[in-house]
């Protein structure tokens, strides 16, 4: 394990939270973006939505976060997609 994992499971349950929810965040806006360029419910579409998930599931499991932190977590995840995709709606001619 790495020794930033370490520190970030020694620091006050804020700490993580936060890191995991703006990781949430970030990668999400890049996926919301390439989302709003394909049509809904194709195969493009659920794996840019779906993506991020497993990551962010592995870093809740490796900070020792529990459960009851993920409706954050997934909030924090659709805000991202949401800002992805209005990124392109307006950059759209």
């Amino acid at each position: 394990m790495s020794p930033l994992l370490i520190s970030l499971r020694q620091a006050p349950v804020v700490v993580p939270t936060g890191v995991v929810g703006a990781t949430a965040l970030l990668l999400n806006v890049p996926l919301g973006y390439l989302r709003a360029g394909v049509d809904r419910y194709t195969v493009a579409w659920f794996v840019y939505i779906h993506l991020s998930i497993p990551l962010i599931i592995w870093l809740r499991r490796s900070l020792l976060l529990d459960w009851r932190f993920v409706p954050l977590f997934i909030l924090a995840a659709a805000a991202g997609q949401y800002l992805g995709g209005r990124l392109r709606r307006h950059e759209a001619p």
